[in-house]
Protein backbone atom coordinates (compact mmCIF):
# COMPACT_ATOMS: atom_id res chain seq x y z
CA UNK A 1 0.00 0.00 0.00
CA UNK A 2 1.09 3.50 -1.05
CA UNK A 3 1.11 6.25 1.81
CA UNK A 4 2.47 9.36 0.55
CA UNK A 5 5.23 7.80 -1.14
CA UNK A 6 6.16 5.73 1.99
CA UNK A 7 5.64 1.52 1.67
CA UNK A 8 2.80 -0.10 3.99
CA UNK A 9 2.66 -4.26 3.80
CA UNK A 10 0.93 -7.30 4.41
CA UNK A 11 3.19 -10.33 4.10
CA UNK A 12 1.18 -13.41 3.83
CA UNK A 13 1.59 -17.20 2.84
CA UNK A 14 -0.64 -18.77 1.24
CA UNK A 15 -1.21 -22.42 1.39
CA UNK A 16 -4.25 -24.30 -0.39
CA UNK A 17 -6.10 -21.62 -0.48
CA UNK A 18 -5.40 -20.27 3.33
CA UNK A 19 -3.83 -17.36 3.75
CA UNK A 20 -1.76 -16.82 6.34
CA UNK A 21 -1.02 -13.21 7.57
CA UNK A 22 2.38 -13.49 9.35
CA UNK A 23 3.49 -9.84 9.43
CA UNK A 24 2.50 -6.19 8.88
CA UNK A 25 4.79 -3.06 8.57
CA UNK A 26 4.10 0.67 8.74
CA UNK A 27 7.02 3.07 7.95
CA UNK A 28 8.02 3.84 11.29
CA UNK A 29 7.52 7.81 10.66
CA UNK A 30 3.78 7.00 10.17
CA UNK A 31 3.09 5.04 12.91
CA UNK A 32 0.82 5.87 15.61
CA UNK A 33 -2.33 6.97 13.16
CA UNK A 34 -4.42 4.79 12.83
CA UNK A 35 -2.66 3.73 9.35
CA UNK A 36 -1.80 0.14 9.82
CA UNK A 37 -5.81 -0.56 11.42
CA UNK A 38 -6.62 1.13 7.83
CA UNK A 39 -4.48 -1.33 6.09
CA UNK A 40 -5.21 -4.65 7.76
CA UNK A 41 -8.84 -3.78 7.39
CA UNK A 42 -8.47 -3.76 3.34
CA UNK A 43 -6.80 -6.52 3.56
CA UNK A 44 -9.00 -8.52 5.49
CA UNK A 45 -12.54 -7.19 3.01
CA UNK A 46 -10.16 -8.47 -0.11
CA UNK A 47 -9.36 -11.82 1.23
CA UNK A 48 -13.23 -11.76 2.21
CA UNK A 49 -14.22 -10.90 -1.04
CA UNK A 50 -12.44 -13.24 -2.64
CA UNK A 51 -13.58 -16.15 -0.39
CA UNK A 52 -10.58 -16.89 1.40
CA UNK A 53 -10.23 -18.22 5.00
CA UNK A 54 -7.15 -16.09 7.09
CA UNK A 55 -5.19 -17.16 10.14
CA UNK A 56 -3.35 -13.74 11.66
CA UNK A 57 -0.23 -14.87 12.43
CA UNK A 58 1.42 -11.23 13.28
CA UNK A 59 0.26 -9.82 16.90
CA UNK A 60 -1.18 -6.37 15.11
CA UNK A 61 -3.28 -7.88 12.91
CA UNK A 62 -4.33 -10.70 15.74
CA UNK A 63 -5.29 -7.45 17.77
CA UNK A 64 -7.16 -5.82 14.80
CA UNK A 65 -9.22 -8.51 13.88
CA UNK A 66 -9.81 -9.08 18.07
CA UNK A 67 -11.31 -5.65 18.40
CA UNK A 68 -13.97 -6.67 15.50
CA UNK A 69 -16.63 -8.73 15.20
CA UNK A 70 -16.63 -8.03 12.01
CA UNK A 71 -13.76 -10.06 11.38
CA UNK A 72 -14.66 -12.53 13.02
CA UNK A 73 -13.68 -15.37 10.40
CA UNK A 74 -10.20 -14.09 10.32
CA UNK A 75 -8.64 -16.77 12.81
CA UNK A 76 -6.42 -15.18 15.27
Amino acid sequence: MNINGALGKVIYEENKGHMYLTHSEIPYDLRGRGIGKVMVTKVFEKLTEEGYEATAICSFIKAVARRSTKWSKINH
